[in-house]
């Protein structure tokens, strides 16, 4: 391909909308043109490694076994309302009516249509296991799409869907995609880290996503600096800690007057932090008031307390809600409390604390030398409190560390949620009806792009692992209007291109330095340039865009197995 007839419109200036750097450097390299809001064509250069992400993912998908098919992205509301998603899943789902009235939604995800489809031809043991998989178009209404490919309206995402006789067949298939997963973002140049994870709105008990590690990653995770250990911070446990052993002293009221915050208490109170309990008051979909108290030096984990009472979130409640359950904001605490007004959940911690400070349900009070086994009432102990970087391991007795990730791949265990809902069920050896043991692995195809592109930049641009480059080598004539250079230049070209080397030349009528900004800009791995002076030298020149080596090519050997050779030394991250 030739610059020259490339779509690829380079941008000098960050576009105000961009924040993060994949963003900014996708548009500025040519890779992306924003549509609207959330929605993004693929220009040429995006599309090649995109292409190549997905030659990847099939490849190691079928490797273990799995098929493609395609599915609809038009869904009918049917078989949403028969897995009962259909009212719960929320505002992100686009919802459409046909001419006739009937509604349909816009694939957010394929469980309904998948499962449907297999209940009606897998009936026997002898058919199991299957494992289908589809590269395609998903679309969620996001509230606030932001960040590129990171979060958008419209996103290219493989996902696949295991069907199983029993569980030991259904771990079989999850550990084949954990490892294929492995290999895919691998190949792909990505670092990465597999992580325990919530499962959401999707369902399961076991999941794990796979997060590419980069500080503009919308999510926090923790690591265990001993151990293998490592989860999203919404799922990583927090070991119950214990407290030294202390003689229970009578509780007391304090006045505490406009003390509403855990920080002003332990001033007024001149109590250490550690010795203090924090309150948090959330409120269910079903108007239930949740009551949570954790350490005052810890943060209320939502997502663990959704989990706890068996909802799919939970949101701030309103103080009327507060004091109709006879407490006040700013002063909750777990003493003297109707469990049949509220749900109080304790966090594990809290319960091995003892002589501290709480809310006295009442303004400007607050309780001293409270013993949580003595004096609180609750619903529920349980760990409730957000893991942090320090807190101990709760596998191996090691330390938390945290980094951020962006999440570009996640694999869960269904078990039967979907297949009992729909009735998929199959004929067991006995002839006796059994449901399919589901698993569900989503890849963000997209996302691995822009995950990518992240990690491995500087300020001159992109620069894109070997593997999934739009280009491998880039062939730039200094001077076009030099007969001989820009001649050679073009041998160059042909010759790498028959050889199977994706290679571009640079016949833009332009300056060196113009030329030079664009191939660091859009990051092809290897630039070769050509001019009067590498001629005088008998030579091409050479620079790997990872690593900044330059180096002299003679052009008195085979100058095509020696540019081979230097993209045979791989993709050196950059640090």
């Amino acid at each position: 391909m030739r610059v020259s007839q490339l779509y690829a419109p380079t941008l000098r200036e960050v576009p105000a909308e961009a924040v993060i750097e994949s963003h900014k450097l996708m548009l500025r390299a040519g890779y992306l043109r924003k549509a609207a809001g959330g929605l993004y064509t693929y220009l040429p250069l995006a599309w090649r490694s995109i292409k190549k992400i997905e030659t990847i993912i099939r490849e190691e998908m079928d490797g273990k076994g799995a098929q493609e098919i395609m599915m609809p992205i038009l869904q009918p509301a049917e078989i949403w309302e028969e897995s009962g998603r259909w009212s719960v899943y929320g505002e992100e789902m686009f919802r459409i009516k046909d001419r006739h009235g009937r509604q349909f939604c816009l694939g957010p995800t394929h469980e309904e249509l998948i499962t449907t489809l297999v209940r009606d031809d897998l009936r026997s043991y002898r058919q199991l296991p299957v494992n289908l998989y589809q590269i395609q178009s998903k679309f969620r209404d996001e509230k606030r799409p932001r960040f590129g490919l990171m979060r958008s309206r419209e996103f290219i995402m493989k996902d696949a869907y295991s069907f199983d006789a029993d569980p030991a067949g259904l771990d079989v298939a999850y550990q084949k995609m954990y490892d294929a997963y492995s290999a895919i973002f691998t190949r792909c140049g990505l670092e990465y880290r597999p992580v325990e994870a919530d499962s959401g709105a999707i369902g399961g008990n076991a999941t794990h996503e796979f997060m590419g590690l980069a500080e503009s990653g919308e999510a926090g995770i923790v690591y265990c600096d001993t151990c293998d250990y490592a989860a999203d911070v919404e799922k990583a446990e927090c070991a119950a800690l214990e407290a030294p052993a202390e003689e229970a002293l009578p509780l007391e009221t304090r006045e505490t007057p406009g003390c509403n915050t855990i920080e002003a208490v332990c001033e007024f109170l001149k109590a250490p932090i550690l010795k203090s309990v924090k309150a948090v008051a959330f409120t269910s979909e079903q108007g239930k008031l949740i009551l949570c108290f954790v350490r005052g030096d810890k943060t209320v984990n939502e997502t663990k307390v959704a989990n706890a009472v068996g909802v799919p979130e939970v949101e701030m409640a309103p103080d009327d809600m507060i004091r109709a359950a006879g407490t006040v904001p700013g002063y909750m605490g777990p003493i003297g409390l109707d469990t049949n007004k509220c749900t109080i959940i304790i966090d594990q911690t809290v319960m091995n604390m003892h002589n501290i400070c709480c809310g006295a349900n009442q303004k400007d009070l607050h309780y001293v030398n409270a013993e949580p086994s003595r004096d609180f009432v609750y619903t529920l102990v349980t760990d409730i409190s957000t893991a942090v970087a320090g807190d101990k391991c709760p596998h191996c007795g090691g330390h938390l560390l945290e980094a951020r990730g962006i999440e570009v791949g996640q694999v869960f265990k269904l078990n039967t949620k979907y297949s009992a809902a729909l009735h998929a069920t199959y004929l067991d050896a006995d002839g006796k009806e059994q449901p399919m043991y589901m698993g569900c692995y989503g890849i963000g195809v997209g996302r691995t792009l822009a995950a990518v592109i992240e990690q491995h930049h500087d300020k001159d641009g992109i620069i894109m692992p070997k593997a999934i480059a739009p280009y491998q080598v880039i062939v730039l004539p200094v001077n076009t209007q030099d007969a001989e250079s820009n001649g050679k230049a073009e041998e160059v070209y042909a010759a790498l291109n028959a050889a199977g080397i994706e290679t571009l030349i640079d016949d833009r009528d332009e300056r060196a330095g113009v030329k030079f900004k664009d191939a660091d800009l859009i990051g092809i791995p290897l630039r070769i340039v050509v001019g009067p002076k590498t001629l005088k030298r008998n030579a091409l020149e050479a620079k790997l865009r990872a690593t900044g080596e330059m180096t002299d090519i003679s052009l008195e050997g085979n100058y095509v197995e020696a540019i081979k050779a230097l993209l045979a030394k791989g993709f050196i991250r950059s640090s």
